[in-house]
């Protein structure tokens, strides 16, 4: 059985998301864009829409919890 590794899981979701932009774009006027991330420990977000930036920097702050607890465990990607 072929070891599926989370780089290209991560590289997946990342075409994904573009994808699902881009075709959510084409057939409205009216787009409502919000992006987050994390730096380090701190959750970010940006956007057109207040409530989208909510909701990203919601799920930006919940991935950081999961990495701190995956990382204070001991989880190693290699």
């Amino acid at each position: 059985m072929a070891e599926i590794n989370l780089v290209s899981i991560g590289i997946a979701f990342i075409v994904i998301g573009f994808l699902i932009v881009i075709i959510g774009s084409l057939g409205s006027k009216d787009v409502k864009v919000g992006v987050g991330g994390i730096i380090g420990f701190i959750p970010f977000g940006f956007g057109n829409d207040p409530q989208m930036v909510k909701i990203a920097i919601i799920i930006s702050a919940v991935m950081a919890l999961v990495f701190l607890v995956m990382a204070l465990r001991g989880f190693r990607i290699i």
